[in-house]
């Protein structure tokens, strides 16, 4: 790609005050951007952003500050020096960047960045949406980074190929659609990962869950229940799925199959798999349920969906009423009852499931699925796990389940914040004790149910 392909901003003389009145601060900033504007068109005449691909970006502004200072020298630009460094680094940002971006993206505290268009950027800090300090100087230049960030994993964006899912380099999610379909220019979403991965105990400290229904989730993934997280979107299901990885024994064998790898699991023996879109011509497609079903052939202990979503839950449901016990997955759902439904309905469009009557199909879920984890988000942001859910089996054509722990809410504080506290059902031997026993966490599943239920 090269410099000419970035859209030149107006100078101050083509954006002109109608009421030929410039307050001071507006002329700063013109000044600036005239500055920038000019430098940009002699920076597009000299090089090639294809020499700066290996370097860093720290790299890139060292290398870039000499040609800057002799393009001030000579065009006798209004930069003073001490304002070089920057003009240095955000001429890189958006050259071989993601312009504006960056500076959101080096942020820890933001989990979500929404751009709307060039001139409206949303962010999500603290469960909270607010407006974003930043905007893009045209639909073009957001364009640009929107084709540089999915180019960077092999994805194209284009009018014959509008939306695209793909990941930045350090896992972040990103989500790109563009005209035609996005009426009033691209559309940005990024769903960001923090750099640390949080643990069971961060979610202690951020009231997610109290502290014995910390470690019942933990002896849930160590004891290798069956279980599935749901939830609904943003409400934490892939933190909390990273989460319970943690519990995996390092001697056994992981394999994971994700849309838009995500998942940050450390153990040693792992192997990562991720689906892929069909080409210009329409064909080189591998979905999930391809993942899943190779899954069987790589003798895996535990298989962890990243996200169930369609005609895998069948093949995901054989696996682990097939030996792979312990394995995982995420799907969207607002309630434990509600994701059985979902499952239901899943398999019952699934080309090997269709065709098996529904007492079947419920039997296939009870069978495999163990524990039901709920993840909600609260009107105030706040992120909960509202239910752990235990499948009993099925009776009378229903699956039975029970709920070993539940987030009750008692109302609202005066500055919005959802009041509430997590309770035990009073359940004191789980069904998946028998699990337990084989690992020798008898005693230690009793103590933590006592603990959840004397809390309550």
């Amino acid at each position: 790609m090269a410099f000419g392909r970035v859209k030149k901003e107006l100078t101050p003389e083509q954006n002109g005050s109608s009421s030929g009145v410039v307050p001071p601060d507006v002329r700063q900033v013109d000044t600036w951007r005239d500055a920038k504007y000019r430098i940009r068109s002699a920076l597009i005449d000299m090089l090639d952003s294809s020499d700066f691909l290996d370097e860093s970006r720290n790299d890139s502004v060292a290398r870039l500050r000499p040609i800057v200072e002799v393009i001030v020298r000579d065009q006798d630009l209004a930069v003073a020096t001490s304002d070089l460094d920057r003009m240095c680094r955000e001429l890189t940002d958006e050259i071989v960047g993601f312009g504006p971006l960056e500076q959101l993206i080096a942020r820890d505290d933001i989990a979500d960045i929404m751009v709307n268009g060039h001139k409206t950027v949303y962010i999500e800090v603290n469960g909270r949406v607010e407006v974003a300090p930043i905007s893009f100087s045209s639909d073009e230049q957001l364009l640009q980074i929107c084709q540089r960030i999915v180019r960077q994993v092999g994805r194209r964006i284009d009018e014959s190929s509008p939306i695209c899912d793909a990941r930045l380099l350090d896992g972040s999610r990103v989500n790109v659609i563009i005209p035609p379909l996005a009426i009033d220019g691209p559309v940005l979403t990024i769903r960001k990962f923090k750099k640390d991965r949080l643990k069971l105990d961060d979610l202690v400290k951020f009231r997610s869950i109290t502290r014995p229904g910390a470690a019942l989730l933990g002896l849930v993934s160590r004891v290798r229940c069956n279980t599935i997280i749901s939830g609904g979107t943003g409400s934490g299901k892939t933190t909390l799925l990273n989460c319970l990885t943690a519990y995996i024994d390092d001697g056994e064998r992981i394999v994971t199959c994700e849309d838009t790898a995500e998942l940050q699991l450390q153990q040693r023996h792992i192997v990562r798999l991720e689906t892929r879109p069909p080409n210009i011509e329409g064909a080189g497609q591998v979905t999930m349920g391809d993942l899943v079903k190779n899954c069987l052939r790589m003798r895996p202990d535990r298989i962890i969906v990243g996200e169930v979503r369609g005609s895998e839950a069948f093949d995901l449901l054989q696996a682990m009423n097939t030996g792979h016990d312990g394995s995982m997955g995420t799907l969207h759902a607002n309630s434990p009852r509600e994701a059985l439904f979902r499952l239901e309905s899943m398999i019952t469009a699934s080309p090997s499931g269709s065709a098996l009557p529904l007492r079947a199909i419920r039997e296939m879920i009870a069978g495999s699925i163990d524990i039901i984890v709920q993840a909600d988000r609260m009107r105030d942001g706040r992120r909960v796990i509202s239910s752990i859910t235990e499948v009993m089996g099925i009776e009378d054509g229903t699956i039975v389940t029970q709920e070993l722990m539940s987030f009750e809410i008692e109302g609202t504080t005066e500055t919005g914040a959802v009041k509430g506290r997590h309770v035990g059902s009073g359940i004191s031997s789980p069904n998946f004790l028998h699990r337990a026993d084989e690992f020798g966490d008898h005693d230690a599943v009793l103590n933590v149910l006592a603990q959840i239920n004397s809390d309550g």
